[in-house]
């Protein structure tokens, strides 16, 4: 996001509204210039003060105001984007059927910037037919839905339908408002490491949380990218990727061959397990039957099966995670998988891989080209990867013809 974006805050009567604060205080940090606009409904819940006191700009709430005769189209005009948060069934209604009876609708309408809505109801409003036709016409129209999560709602209950936490919220925004140098193009990310199964209950697994290739796929979305997620662990979804579930290597293969011809960019962060049972058990194997002879088989090099088959003008970026002579075997492994670039790191130091929070990494280019970024959190280091990535795709790209002479 670029200091100083306009960003109209349009907060309705929903009891989410609270969580509207929030957002507008992350925008705000951001660098963001926040002019909240209050529905009648949302000053029910949440006080004028309190927005007035955070944003860029006092709370507005009327359209009949003696100092701006036509505030809803100096706000539509002025704005960068316009974020709805929370979004109710009505607002949802309002906006799709063009009425406009109060500040933020009439804003809504008199705005060519792009519009955020996130929707916060219950689940019942939510699933109902009448909304979700809503909703299918807003996207038609171009709006960005951030869809709301699934957990307790007001009144206690349990469903989908609560509003999306203010770091989706704020990753919608920032997606929207920065085009991104990864705009246009297809990304594709593995995460997780496999599970291999000995019996009905037993694996042989990697012990990756899955963390560093969820931080990939977030920094990708935010840049504009298409994203997909082949995951193999259970963490929240970044807004705009899609996530496609796996578990074994033999289904990440699977997926990832169908994926890799038709992408702009791979990044395998996924740790594959090495080696897999030749013959799962079915059942459990009990203890008393004594110890059981588990035959292992080689379970297919899937990095290097997508480097052999590499589409021409496609990025594709491995990961060494390694315990001794870190930089030799990642540049073995960068050349003998036909790699753009490998990212290695050291997971026997502190805080770097494997359920931290943190990494420290080199970055090898095939170009011969190094980059040590120290320890930092996780989207800090997919940020030097992609920062890597954007590289490499500007020197691949073919120069611009010369213009005509006259």
């Amino acid at each position: 996001m670029q200091p100083g974006s306009r960003v109209v805050l349009g907060v309705t009567g929903g009891i989410a509204a609270y969580k509207a604060i929030e957002v507008c205080r992350r925008l705000v940090d951001a660098g963001a210039h926040v002019q909240p606009v209050l529905t009648e409904g949302a000053t029910r819940f949440v006080g004028e003060t309190t927005f007035s006191a955070l944003a860029s700009e006092p709370v507005r709430t009327s359209l009949w105001s003696d100092d701006d005769p036509i505030p809803h189209t100096r706000l539509g005009q002025g704005a960068d984007v316009i974020v709805v948060a929370p979004a109710t069934a009505r607002l949802l209604a309002d906006y799709a059927a063009g009425r406009s009876d109060d500040l933020l609708t009439a804003t809504l309408l008199a705005t060519r910037a792009p519009v955020v809505v996130c929707p916060a109801m219950h689940t019942e409003m939510w699933e109902h037919p009448a909304v979700q036709a809503n909703i299918a016409t807003l996207r038609s129209r171009g709006v960005h839905i951030v869809e709301p999560e699934a957990g307790r709602l007001a009144g206690g209950d349990t469903g989908t339908g609560r509003l999306a936490a203010p770091e989706r919220i704020l990753a919608a925004i920032v997606r929207v408002l920065s085009g991104g140098d990864l705009a246009g193009t297809h990304v594709v990310v593995s995460a997780g490491g496999t599970r291999e199964p000995i019996d009905a209950v037993r694996v042989i697994a990697n012990r990756s949380s899955g963390k560093q290739g969820y931080a990939i796929a977030a920094e990708a979305s935010a840049r504009g990218a298409q994203v997909t997620l082949v995951s193999t662990v259970d963490l929240a979804v970044p807004f705009g990727v899609t996530v496609l579930a796996v578990e074994t290597a033999a289904q990440m293969e699977a997926a990832l061959t169908g994926l890799a011809p038709a992408a702009d960019v791979v990044v395998m962060a996924a740790a594959v397990a090495d080696f897999r049972p030749v013959a799962a058990v079915p059942g459990k194997i009990k203890k008393d039957q004594g110890v059981p002879q588990i035959v292992l088989e080689p379970t297919p090099d899937i990095l290097a099966g997508l480097g052999a088959t590499k589409p021409a003008g496609q990025v594709l970026v491995g990961f060494a995670a390694e315990t001794s002579d870190l930089l030799v075997h990642a540049a073995a492994k960068l050349q003998r998988k036909h790699l753009d670039l490998i990212v290695a790191n050291d997971v026997a130091a502190p805080g770097v891989g494997f359920q931290h929070d943190t990494n420290a990494v080199t970055l090898l280019g095939a170009d011969g080209t190094t980059r040590t970024v120290a320890l930092a959190d996780k989207r800090a280091i997919a940020k030097a990867v992609l920062d890597t990535v954007v590289e490499i795709r500007g020197r691949d790209q073919p120069p611009h013809p010369p213009l005509p002479t006259s």
